[in-house]
């Protein structure tokens, strides 16, 4: 992404981050599903107090 902390004027801002988005590399996609790489909680006993 285009350094932009020197623009003070937003919509000058959104142009120069846009083109900069355009211009890069396409991202691969992806080897594995979108949830697989999250952590996994372990979900409570149901009726039983957690105390």
């Amino acid at each position: 992404m285009a350094n932009t902390k020197s623009i003070a004027d937003k919509a000058d801002r959104k142009k120069v981050k846009r083109t900069a988005r355009k211009k890069a590399a396409p991202k691969a996609p992806r080897t594995y599903a979108r949830g697989a790489e999250k952590r996994k909680v372990k979900k409570l006993a149901r009726g039983t107090s957690k105390r």
